[in-house]
């Protein structure tokens, strides 16, 4: 029987085939029967294409030339279990937001390591995203692409060591408010102009609250008369079609649930809160999964989300240095958001004296790590009176010594 050819008159192996347009096609069928076709415009590409679908076939893996990226995360999103609610929220957040609608078009079957790395950088470059963002976004892909590796559809994943080499947006130490800078910030705090704004930043800045803990505080959650405030669930935010959506949820960890006794200007804060909605005549209008009764309130009645707490600071701080600059001060405030208040106030337990483990405890952290060398500054203050501390010491240690040896 006279094998097929070509119009060059090459000889076609067993299911290569010209078509009308003078281009290649390859058919097969996989293992479950169904049919499959490759197509390339010269018959020394097609024969390449050939030897990568013999060697899935061979390995075993599934022909899938129209599977995207897209798909997969479908897939990952029915099957994902065993993470906490506001992690796998905040994974979706990141691959809808930066993924889903470019790169979540490649076609799996097109995709190599390379293309992963690009995509991160590209994302650095054109969003300045920092290394923890794009740590998330990494482990969210790697796990989406794990899938078409358990399913044969991929030999190896290829967001495989794709973090190796790139280079995030570096970030500058986060840098706590100075007592005279703190001083200056509560100073603007308690003009008529900022009353809005007082309660809940001092409340933050005296307790050391995450913004979704404070956000999410109610009044049932504080005990006015013993000054303790109940810390036992977490204020979480979402875009969803380009509105904020909140839920409840309970803390990161165990020691995320916690007491934090209230400061005499915290229990005045919340006084003072109370008074205003009440001048206002403004009640909570929000129940987030049965949750509702929250102390801090816009005057709508609805809760704060961290983005507007954040520009709200960045005016004040913008209106603040102003009136220094007028008034001729060489001292400016810096950048200050949320966190920058929390971790003020951990350099200012430091500061006192207060003990690693109360630190931990007050700030709800898990690892007594995370307290001393990411929240704590060793400011110049904090340096000179440990260095201060020492030499009393030294001095008392001198002087007993003496003493000792004028009574031999």
């Amino acid at each position: 029987m006279e094998r097929r050819k070509d119009n060059k008159g090459r000889v076609l192996r067993e299911g290569e085939y010209q078509r009308k347009n003078l281009s290649y096609e390859y058919r097969w069928r996989d293992k479950s029967g169904k049919r499959h076709s490759i197509y390339a415009p010269t018959l020394d590409e097609l024969r390449e294409k050939e030897k990568k679908v013999q060697r899935n076939i061979l390995d075993g893996i599934v022909a899938k030339t129209n599977i995207k990226i897209n798909d997969l995360y479908e897939r990952w999103k029915e099957i994902k279990r065993g993470i906490k609610k506001t992690t796998y929220t905040q994974y979706c957040y990141l691959y809808e937001r930066y993924i889903k609608d470019e790169f979540g078009q490649i076609k799996i079957d097109d995709l190599k390591r390379t293309d992963i790395k690009a995509i991160y950088n590209y994302l650095i470059d054109k969003y300045s995203l920092k290394k923890n963002s794009i740590s998330s976004i990494h482990i969210v892909l790697h796990q989406v692409l794990d899938i078409a590796v358990e399913d044969e559809l991929l030999r190896y994943n290829p967001a495989d060591n794709a973090l190796k080499g790139v280079e995030c947006v570096k970030t500058q130490p986060r840098k706590a408010l100075t007592m005279q800078e703190q001083t200056i910030f509560e100073n603007y705090l308690s003009q008529e102009k900022a009353s809005k704004w007082r309660a809940i930043f001092t409340v933050m800045l005296y307790t050391g609250m995450r913004a979704g803990e404070t956000i999410g505080i109610r009044w049932c959650d504080i005990d006015l008369e013993k000054d303790m405030i109940d810390v036992n669930h977490n204020m979480v935010q979402k875009l969803h079609d380009g509105a904020i959506e909140f839920m409840v949820n309970s803390p990161k960890t165990a020691a995320g649930k916690r007491k934090i006794p209230m400061l005499p200007k915290v229990k005045e804060a919340f006084l003072m809160e109370k008074e205003r909605q009440k001048e206002l005549g403004l009640t909570c209008k929000v129940n987030i999964g049965g949750y509702t009764d929250f102390i801090f309130l816009n005057n709508n009645g609805n809760i704060y989300d961290t983005k507007l707490l954040n520009l709200a600071l960045e005016r004040i701080i913008k209106k603040c240095n102003n009136e220094l600059i007028e008034s001729g001060s060489s001292i400016l405030l810096p950048h200050i958001s949320c966190h920058t208040l929390r971790h003020t106030f951990a350099t200012r337990m430091a500061e006192a004296g207060l003990s690693p483990k109360a630190i931990q405890s007050i700030l709800g952290h898990s690892d007594i790590r995370i307290s001393m060398n990411l929240y704590v500054d060793s400011t110049d203050y904090l340096k000179l009176s440990a260095i201060k501390e020492l030499e009393n010491y030294l001095i008392n240690a001198e002087t007993e010594t003496t003493d000792n040896k004028d009574k031999q």
